[in-house]
């Protein structure tokens, strides 16, 4: 009898497993999804992948999940979490069910995308020259001056072409009414376009049906209009382009390889680089060679030991005057992290306005500037209700989301915002869309972002795509790596 019972148990099991994948049973919760409508129509540039997903088992979907994984495990794309005191690699976890952004959708993001970039990389210029937008107190003088990111060297420099912000990650968020907000510019060394060429593999070899029959457009490009970029801003004819690493040891070690070898240029560390006679000079076996474009990894306080940290042992001393000489392109530019103090972040809409007369095409998510008295007090009266963000952490770190959070915790931020209330913003807690993942076999929503990445170069150019970022974890806001975030492929229709 028992016998019988457990065979019966295992043919239910293997019936379940064997059933088609279904979206039938889906729910978005009253949140905005990627693929469903209020009405749980799925969305026009869902449909081809939906029919053709449901064609496929359980057991079929739930293979080509695990056969993503161990690819990505096999290829060594891994990241390192620091987070234990101690560095720990993993996998990015990736989920193998798209998101797909419409072509009118993604047009209007990427115009707006455009204007948002135009405008910072102007003012960026205009801090460390001739400071219009300081004397005209659109942006308050002192907010600029007490950033940990505004570096006096930088002053009254002019990096080739005029361009400070070559590459930028910006992080785009969808709230409840479906219009996407900018959550928060990443102008200094931004991460995770490695995971986007990725992603687009795994996909090819997870989907390759569907991708090929639904007009998608590439991303697999990136490396060579990254190359392109690295060249236009050089001033000699054939530059010897190169990236510079902190080393083996950094979180996106995998990724500073990965670019270098996909665009066929050096890979180099500190020890790889002298400054001599004037240049940038990199060791070969054949002897040293000039250096022209550097496209560093390394934040702006390591680059130079001789102008920023005295103690850095992963810079290269005196590259920053060769830099401000024109003899060598450094992308992105030293001290283009003034525009990305989330405190700065908060008067992109102004900057937008002065420099190009323009009203802001992609809104910023509503912001309390803790430094302003009206707005600290308000934050310090509803800390359970906001997100609280310090101004130059990033990865999810430094950061307090209010409902989550217990009340110890509130009053720790509370105190940190009274002691030094310029190093801290606020937002409201906003219901991130979701899209559908796979989840034990079966579709369950999860919480994404998205961050395109643009190129400053002859023109500004947004790759078609970008990083969907996505809190794995169930009812989880964070999506970074770090905090336990996955990604998934992100395919912009023709």
């Amino acid at each position: 009898m028992k016998q019988s019972q457990s065979q019966n148990g295992q043919k239910q099991s293997q019936s379940q497993h064997s059933r088609k994948f279904s979206f039938a049973h889906y729910k978005s919760d009253n949140f905005f999804d990627e693929m469903f409508g209020a009405d749980g129509e799925v969305r026009a540039g869902y449909a081809p992948f939906r029919q053709r997903v449901e064609q496929l088992t359980r057991d079929e979907m739930l293979s080509r999940q695990q056969a993503a994984e161990r690819t990505l495990m096999s290829m060594g794309i891994t990241f390192n979490v620091y987070s234990e005191g101690e560095g720990t690699e993993r996998i990015m976890p990736i989920d193998i069910i798209p998101r797909i952004i419409e072509a009118a959708e993604w047009n209007q993001m990427e115009q707006g995308l455009v204007q948002r970039i135009k405008a910072l990389n102007l003012f960026i210029d205009d801090v460390y020259n001739e400071q219009k937008i300081l004397k005209d107190d659109v942006v308050p003088r002192d907010l600029i001056e007490s950033s940990k990111c505004f570096l006096e060297p930088c002053l009254g420099v002019h990096p080739p072409k005029d361009i400070w912000c070559h590459i930028t990650g910006t992080d785009l968020i969808r709230g409840d009414d479906g219009q996407y907000m900018v959550l928060e510019d990443n102008l200094r060394c931004p991460s995770g376009v490695s995971y986007m060429l990725e992603n687009r593999e795994l996909t090819k070899q997870t989907f390759p049906e569907v991708l090929a029959s639904t007009g998608v457009r590439p991303v697999s490009d990136y490396p060579t209009r990254l190359l392109q970029m690295l060249q236009h801003i050089a001033d000699r004819p054939d530059p010897t382009v190169v990236v510079l690493t902190p080393g083996i040891y950094n979180s996106a070690y995998f990724e500073h390889s990965y670019l270098a070898q996909q665009m066929g240029v050096d890979l180099v560390d500190a020890r790889d680089l002298v400054v001599s006679g004037g240049y940038v000079k990199m060791r070969t076996t054949k002897g040293f060679r000039i250096v022209d474009v550097i496209y560093r990894r390394i934040d702006d306080s390591f680059l130079d030991p001789k102008t920023f940290n005295p103690d850095s042992l992963i810079g290269v001393p005196g590259i920053f005057e060769v830099f401000k000489k024109g003899r060598v392109a450094l992308a992105n530019a030293p001290g283009t992290g003034v525009a990305d103090d989330k405190v700065v972040y908060a008067y992109v809409p102004r900057i937008i306005e002065y420099y190009l007369h323009e009203k802001p095409l992609i809104q910023n998510v509503r912001t309390y500037i803790c430094g302003e008295a009206d707005d600290r007090q308000y934050v310090l009266d509803n800390i359970g209700d906001l997100v609280v963000k310090e101004a130059n952490e990033a990865g999810g770190y430094g950061m307090l989301i209010g409902p989550k959070a217990t009340k110890k915790d509130h009053d720790l931020f509370r105190q940190k915002i009274q002691e030094n209330p310029r190093n801290y913003i606020a937002q409201p807690t906003i219901s991130l869309s979701r899209v559908p993942c796979l989840i034990d076999g079966h579709a369950e929503g999860r919480h994404v972002d998205l961050r395109p990445y643009i190129l400053y170069g002859e023109q500004i150019n947004v790759i078609p795509g970008g990083l969907t970022r996505v809190a794995m974890r169930k009812g989880s806001l964070v999506v970074n790596s770090s905090q336990g975030g996955g990604g998934k492929d992100t395919w912009v229709l023709y």
